[in-house]
C-alpha cells in the first residue's frame, strides 16, 4: 500500500437524517483510505457504495474509519464500529435490565424496585464490510457486525450476510422491518411496538422505477409457544414469508406497505399428530419530511402470530397459545410506534415518540398475561465531532396485565458513544 490520503468532504456521521442515501462523491473527512491507486476510475463508485446509509437504522453503524483500496479500486473493505458508554437510573419504578423492557416492569407496582441505578457498555459494536465493483451478476457486498452484549460483554453475532446484486443472503434485518423508520434512541431494547427483528434470510429487492420499488424474502423462523397439557412446540417445517411495497421520495421520505405469512408448527399429543396454525401481519411505515429540519416516522402493525417481530412480546410465548379445545391458536396482537424529530443544527436533533403493543384473544390464559405496555421516550442526541456524539434520555413505561394491574417504570439516562 503506498498512499496515505484524507478525502475531504462533510462527515456522514454528522447528517442528521438517519436513512439518507449518499452522493457518489461524497466520502467522509474522517475516512483513512489506504490504497495501492487511489486515482483509478473505479474508486469513486466503489466508495460511495461502501459509505451509503441507505435503509440503515438510527442503531446501525456510522461509516467506517478505515477503508482499504485493492490497487484497481475495484474492492474496499472497511473496519468500523462504536464504543457505547450508558449510565441509568430508575425512579418511581424499574426494569431490572440494561434494555428498557416494558414487559419485565412489576406488575402490580413492587416498592422494592422502585429504584435502580445501572451502566453498561454492551451493545458496542465492531463490523467489517467489503464492497466491489459492479460485476456482471451486480455489485457485492459481504457484511459482518458483532456486539459486546450481556453482563459478560461476549461476543455476539448481530448480522451476516452477503449481497450480490439485488440478492441478500444470511442473518440480517428481517425484510418485515423498515429500519429507516424505527426510533432514535439511547435505549438499545428501543419501543415496545416496534419491529426489529433480525432473521436468517434470502431477500431480493428491486431497484427503484419512478420510487417505487419492492422485496421479498423467506427467513428462518423464530417461534415461542403457551402450550397446553396435550400440546408441545416442535422444529419449525416452513419458513416466514415476509415483503413490502415502497415509495419513496426526496431522498429520504418514504411510505412502506408490508405483508407476511407464517405457518406454525406444533404437536397436538392426544391426536398423536402434528399440526399447523396460520399467523400473518400487515404493516404500514413511514419516514417523511414535514418541512425543514422536522421529520414524521412511525408504523403500524397488526397481524396473527407475529409476536416474535414485536419487540416487546417476542420470547413471551405469544405465537401461539392455547385455544380451550386442546389446540393452538394464532392470537390477535398490535405494535405502533409513532415520533418526530427536529434538527436544529446538522450536529444536534430532538426526538420523542409514543409506542404501544397489545395482545387480544387471551381469554382462559392465566390473570398474569400481558395485556399491553406503552413506552414514551424524549431524547437529544448532541455530535461534539465527527466520530464523539453524546445523548440523553427520559424514558416513561407502563404494563397492564389481563388481571387489570398494572405497573409503572421511569428512566433517565445518558449516552456517550465514539464511532471508528
Amino acid at each position: 500500500m503506498k498512499e496515505l490520503a484524507v478525502a475531504a468532504v462533510a462527515a456522514l456521521a454528522c447528517l442528521p437524517v438517519w436513512g439518507q442515501a449518499l452522493d457518489e462523491d461524497s466520502i467522509p473527512t474522517r475516512a483513512l483510505i489506504l490504497s495501492g491507486d487511489k486515482s483509478h476510475p473505479n474508486h469513486r463508485l466503489t466508495i460511495a457504495e461502501m459509505y451509503s446509509r441507505e435503509n440503515l437504522a438510527f442503531e446501525d453503524p456510522a461509516a467506517p474509519r478505515f477503508l482499504f483500496l485493492d490497487k484497481k479500486g475495484e474492492v474496499a473493505l472497511g473496519i468500523g464500529g462504536y464504543l457505547k458508554a450508558v449510565g441509568e437510573y430508575d425512579f418511581d419504578g424499574a426494569v431490572d435490565n440494561n434494555g428498557f423492557y416494558t414487559n419485565a416492569i412489576p406488575v402490580p407496582f413492587d416498592p422494592a424496585q422502585r429504584n435502580r441505578f445501572g451502566a453498561t457498555a454492551s451493545n458496542s459494536t465492531i463490523f467489517l464490510k467489503m464492497v466491489t465493483r459492479p460485476t456482471k451478476l451486480g455489485r457485492v457486498i459481504v457484511y459482518i457486525q458483532t456486539a459486546f452484549t450481556g453482563a459478560n460483554y461476549g461476543l455476539q453475532l448481530k448480522q451476516a450476510y452477503v449481497s450480490v446484486g439485488h440478492v441478500t443472503l444470511g442473518k440480517a434485518r428481517s425484510t418485515f422491518a423498515d429500519g429507516p423508520a424505527m426510533a432514535p434512541t439511547v435505549d438499545d431494547e428501543g419501543p415496545s411496538g416496534q419491529v426489529s427483528a433480525k432473521n436468517m434470510l434470502v431477500k431480493y429487492e428491486s431497484p427503484s422505477w419512478g420510487g417505487f420499488s419492492f422485496a421479498g424474502s423467506v427467513e428462518l423462523p423464530d417461534a415461542s409457544y403457551t402450550t397446553g397439557e396435550s400440546t408441545r412446540a416442535i422444529s419449525q417445517r416452513f419458513p416466514d414469508i415476509p415483503a413490502y411495497l415502497q415509495y419513496g421520495w426526496g431522498g429520504d421520505s418514504h411510505v412502506r406497505l408490508s405483508g407476511i405469512l407464517r405457518e406454525l408448527s406444533y404437536r397436538d399429543e392426544a391426536a398423536a399428530s402434528n399440526h399447523f396454525a396460520t399467523g400473518w401481519g400487515v404493516q404500514f411505515s413511514t419516514v417523511a419530511s414535514l418541512f425543514p429540519g422536522l421529520n414524521f416516522f412511525g408504523h403500524y402493525t397488526y397481524g396473527k402470530g407475529i409476536a416474535s417481530y414485536i419487540n416487546d412480546l417476542g420470547g413471551l410465548g405469544y405465537d401461539l397459545v392455547p385455544d380451550g379445545s386442546g389446540k393452538l391458536k394464532a392470537p390477535g396482537m398490535t405494535g405502533w410506534t409513532a415520533g418526530l424529530q427536529y434538527n436544529f443544527t446538522s450536529d444536534f436533533f430532538v426526538s420523542g415518540s409514543y409506542s404501544r403493543a397489545q395482545l387480544y384473544d387471551t381469554a382462559g390464559m392465566d390473570a398474569s398475561t400481558y395485556r399491553y405496555a406503552q413506552y414514551i421516550v424524549a431524547n437529544a442526541f448532541y455530535n461534539v465531532w465527527g466520530d464523539l456524539r453524546l445523548g440523553v434520555e427520559y424514558i416513561h413505561g407502563t404494563r397492564k396485565d389481563i388481571s387489570g394491574l398494572s405497573g409503572h417504570a421511569n428512566r433517565l439516562e445518558a449516552m456517550l458513544q465514539y464511532s471508528f
